[in-house]
């Protein structure tokens, strides 16, 4: 699955009030894991910044004089998010001001003709009812590093809700069984299994306490996000 954590940064709070999109920040997963792919722009809003928002994102007329208005860059950004998933926190708000500014572009439509919708704040109420909810209050119930956050960025904000999304729905996004330990390295043999002439295959014994920091991982992933596929699995062979 492909899926696109986007946030926006804008002149104001309100689109209905001709506010306008400043700053566009993406993050490409595939399967759950980052690419390393991105997509990050910022935009000439032709228009100023309504009280209170310039301080919010610490951006300036002056420093969006010269970068391109959404028109310009509009085609690259819906190749970019076509045919994926978004991830976004308060999804109505980013769609909103993005649907917003398609409509200025003839022919482009909206959004979710090209893409699916998964808001991380209808997650997290559903799973934290009552409490608090917001970027930042997620990144310290879930252990999420947001301290470079002093001001609000798209990317950055992209990147932290990118952790955020992964520890919300399950903490699975990376359990780390891709690479091997040199202990695990180590104790591994190969044996000759010999049926006919099939080459040898290996044999790994688990190394000691392995398999306690295996049940505890476990434990872990159970304990954040409420169940865990692998403690529901029957091991016994029967």
């Amino acid at each position: 699955m492909r899926q696109i954590v986007l946030d926006t940064e804008t002149t104001g709070l309100e689109w209905r009030k001709g506010n306008r999109v400043v700053e566009i920040g993406c993050v490409e997963l595939l399967e759950r894991r980052p690419t390393g792919r991105t997509f990050h722009r910022y935009l000439n809003p032709d228009r100023a910044f309504e009280q209170g928002a310039q301080e919010v994102t610490g951006l300036s007329l002056e420093f969006l004089a010269d970068k391109p208005r959404f028109a310009d860059i509009a085609g690259e950004f819906l190749d970019f998010i076509e045919g994926s998933e978004l991830i976004i926190h308060n999804a109505a708000f980013d769609l909103g001001f993005l649907d917003a500014e398609l409509a200025r572009l003839e022919g482009r439509g909206k959004v979710l003709d090209r893409c699916t919708v998964e808001d991380t704040l209808q997650l997290a109420r559903q799973r934290y009812p009552g409490q608090r909810n917001s970027l930042d209050a997620l990144c310290r119930r879930l252990g999420v590093d947001n301290s470079q956050r002093q001001l609000h960025g798209a990317l950055l904000d992209a990147q932290i809700l990118t952790d955020v999304y992964l520890a919300l729905t399950s903490g699975q996004g990376e359990i780390g069984f891709g690479t091997e330990s040199a202990a695990t390295v180590a104790a591994a043999e190969r044996i000759a299994v010999r049926v006919g002439d099939v080459a040898s295959r290996p044999r790994v014994r688990i190394g000691e306490g392995e398999a306690e920091a295996h049940a505890a991982r476990l434990a872990a992933l159970q304990k954040k996000a409420g169940r865990c596929a692998w403690l529901e699995l029957d091991v016994s062979g029967g």
